[in-house]
């Protein structure tokens, strides 16, 4: 008797890799890429820029062109790209000052200290502590428990909170935020309805339409419903919620930017209730929402802080930054990995702090907060926009329907324009829509407010274009 085998399963095939017309060497380098590389390894972009080089607020491709980056990476390189004093001092910090020795190997400071301490470390730790103490918001900064990503930061303040007291195992997260990917900080991400969810996470209410745009986030907001639900959540569960984790504003959601007493509620509840308030700030830290930190700007007191991306500005790191009685009921090695507080880092974050202590960097990034405004507001005037939101250097373009073209595809549409450019050959470098269809706009701090103002202009030709081709 002949035995049937079931044919294989077809396999998903993979994406075709991006090209654009004009790039050789740019789509080689892509071609090579998809055959060695999966595409889950990014968030999808339609321009996939290869990058050959870069410098301040520029990107240059391998064919020459430059591109004016309002990406920052992804709210990383927040004092730009490659800046000459910041990379003189991390090498400085490491010890990495003479590759003129006569021998196979530097003296300088190790770039792996599992287990061990540097005194790079322990600077980099009685820095950051001594300037997050220093703004107001920032007393509970007690000590810093080191993390290699976002994710893992968010992972380790959540260990943290729930290892308080036993029996304390809800966590509450505002409803579609962004915390990473990764354990518990993908479990607080998204909302009740995504895949793989943790039956101890409960989602709160964030007031989506009451900031949709700059005007409405002016406008007063009603605390009563968020009230209520806070109310109900405490009713259901009380002692058993143990942390309540927010953004100062959602970043992956949208780039939507609540009032200050949205925020200031969900501080109040976890105080006058003894819960863990936990402040993702990876998005938001450095100046990016106009103060030096956005408990700061918001007007809040967290009991744990987590910071990250403009942290090490490319170099990855990240931190949660808290109450030293908190983290005390971890034990040894539950806080703990290969890299975190390895030397490399350290010596970034000194070379960070030292620029943000040293230079009038907030005072210059405020005059760009104020041109960028400005120039984004003007795009509200193109059918191709719906709404614009934002604060301090990181915006949202919220991509509008036209004629029968979805949001989603005048965001991507709008993507690509920018960065093919104008016919003086002037582009920007963008990623991918958040939520689909919003154009996050976040240059470096550093970015000349002249050079801003042009770059937006161009923008609004390109996105003009793209409205009229699709109407």
């Amino acid at each position: 008797m002949t035995k049937l085998v079931s044919p294989s399963p077809t396999p998903p095939l993979s994406p075709s890799p991006i090209q654009h017309a004009g790039e050789e060497s740019s789509n080689a380098i892509r071609r090579r890429l998809a055959a060695v590389e999966p595409h889950c390894l990014r968030t999808f972009t339609p321009s996939l820029a290869v990058l050959a080089k870069s410098a301040g607020c520029y990107h240059w491709t391998p064919e020459g062109r430059k591109l004016a980056d309002f990406s920052s990476g992804v709210l990383v390189m927040n004092l730009g790209h490659n800046p000459t004093r910041w990379w003189q001092r991390v090498f400085d910090y490491l010890k990495l000052t003479d590759f003129t020795q006569p021998s196979e190997f530097c003296e300088a400071i190790t770039l792996n200290a599992y287990n061990a301490v540097t005194e790079v470390e322990t600077l980099a730790t009685e820095r950051l502590i001594a300037l997050m103490q220093k703004q107001p918001g920032g007393s509970r900064c007690e000590q810093v428990l080191w993390a290699a990503s976002g994710s893992e930061a968010i992972q380790k303040a959540l260990w943290t909170a729930i290892d308080r007291r036993d029996g304390q195992d809800i966590i509450l997260s505002t409803r579609h935020g962004f915390h990473g990917k990764k354990g518990l900080a993908g479990a607080v991400t998204g909302s009740e309805y995504d895949q793989e969810r943790d039956s101890r996470v409960r989602f709160i209410s964030f007031p989506h339409e009451e900031c949709i745009s700059v005007l409405k986030r002016k406008q007063h907001i009603d605390l009563v419903p968020y009230e209520a639900e806070l109310a109900r959540l405490w009713s259901e569960y009380g002692s058993r919620i143990c942390a309540l984790v927010t953004e100062p504003y959602l970043g992956g959601g949208g780039s939507f930017h609540p009032q200050k007493e949205y925020i200031q509620l969900l501080a109040r509840f976890c105080r006058e209730r003894d819960i863990i308030f936990i402040l993702d700030e990876i998005q938001a830290n450095f100046g990016r929402t106009g103060s030096l930190f956005a408990f700061t700007e918001y007007g809040v007191e967290p009991d744990i802080v987590v910071l990250g991306k403009g942290l090490g500005n490319g170099i990855p790191v990240s931190a949660a930054v808290g109450r030293a009685d908190l983290f005390a009921n971890m034990h040894y090695g539950e806080g703990s990995d290969t890299w975190s507080a390895n030397p490399l880092s350290s010596a970034a974050v000194l070379a960070t702090l030292d620029e943000y202590e040293n230079t009038d960097l907030l005072e210059k990034a405020k005059e760009l907060s104020q041109v960028l405004e400005r120039g984004l507001l003007e795009l509200t005037e193109l059918p191709s926009v719906a709404h614009v939101r934002g604060e301090g250097v990181v915006w949202g373009i919220e991509c509008a329907v036209v004629g029968d073209t979805p949001a989603e595809e005048i965001a991507k549409r709008c993507v690509e324009a920018c960065y093919l450019g104008d016919h003086h050959g002037r582009a920007i470098h963008l990623l991918g829509a958040l939520a689909g269809k919003v154009i996050r706009v976040s240059p470096p701090l550093v970015m000349p407010p002249g050079e801003a103002e042009e770059y937006l202009g161009v923008m609004y030709r390109l996105f003009a274009e793209v409205g009229r081709k699709a109407a």
